[in-house]
């Protein structure tokens, strides 16, 4: 985040501005799911994150980060889509301010949606007074408003998602392609000779790019989607290996959110520079920090003798 948000990447304020927005809901996802629910429920039992009101935030707080982090994605992804294939519009949509304006309507949305989760619950528990714990109420299965709900927040994420992103990146696809036919014509190039073109080389990593995002969202994704479809035709019950089944899924969900990021910030060639200079900068500084040093004293002790 530190190093997007500093604009050396050579990239357009308007990606800049998604890739930090991408960034930030993926580290929230890490705090969330990790910090306030696994490690807090393995590590330390009992403590201010069991009351029931700040356990019912936090459990909002975790569906709206994986939330903002896929959709996130999806406007990035739509994005790029407008600035490879439409050039009427890429002036007006691909801008800074427009990608602020997408950005927060977006989280805003997705964060209402998922307040009502916040009455999905109960206390399990209730000592002096102060009630503990979150427990799934019985309605939230049998409720067909509750039922309706989980469907339609499966729905909207990630199974819209995956629609978006395969249709917009295989139209991106065949822009790219039929672009790159034309070039090829106009240049002159025929099957038998094999001259090199940064522009073709730069659309074939675009395109391998575009695979690689959709492939690994829609691959991380696919046990959770798959458990979520079997668990409402089985019923609630569950075995030990549907039990580990669940729990791998949603460890592949809140690894994806933590992918799409990385993939689109380390292929470009400026970012990896800053990062290796962000690394280096510790060691850096303090040489020239020793060497000032050393410099001073030295001057210290010439001025001393003289």
């Amino acid at each position: 985040m530190v190093i997007l948000s500093r604009g050396k990447c050579g990239l357009s304020s308007c990606t800049s501005r998604y890739l930090v927005a991408m960034s930030a809901a993926d580290l929230l996802v890490i705090f969330t799911q990790a910090v306030l629910d696994r490690i807090n429920y393995h590590y330390f039992p009992l403590n201010f994150l069991d009351i029931t009101t700040v356990c019912r935030v936090v459990i909002v707080l975790k569906r709206a980060s994986v939330e903002c982090s896929v959709w996130f994605t999806v406007t990035f992804t739509f994005d790029r889509y407008v600035a490879i294939c439409c050039d009427n519009f890429r002036t007006k949509y691909c801008t800074g301010k427009t990608a602020a304006t997408v950005l927060a309507t977006a989280g805003i949305l997705l964060c209402l949606k998922d307040v009502p989760l916040y009455f999905a619950y109960e206390p399990g528990e209730r000592y002096d007074g102060v009630e503990w714990f979150c427990i799934t109420k019985r309605s939230y299965y049998a409720d067909p408003l509750w039922v309706g709900f989980n469907w339609f927040d499966t729905i909207l994420t990630p199974l819209i998602p995956f629609a978006v992103i395969l249709l917009l990146n295989a139209l991106t696809v065949r822009h790219i392609l039929e672009a790159s036919r034309v070039r090829k014509g106009l240049r002159g190039e025929r099957s038998a000779e094999n001259r090199s073109d940064p522009e073709m080389e730069s659309r074939r990593r675009s395109v391998i790019l575009l695979f690689t995002i959709s492939g690994s969202f829609i691959i991380l994704w696919l046990t959770y989607v798959s458990d979520f479809i079997y668990y409402n035709i089985r019923g609630t019950s569950q075995n030990d290996s549907e039990y580990i089944f669940q729990q791998v899924g949603y460890l592949l969900q809140n690894f994806s959110c933590c992918t799409n990021t990385l993939i689109y910030a380390v292929t470009q060639c400026k970012f990896r520079e800053q990062l290796k200079t962000a690394v280096k900068y510790p060691a850096t500084a303090m040489t020239k920090t020793m060497k000032a040093g050393i410099l001073q004293s030295r001057c210290c002790v010439f001025l001393s003798l003289s």
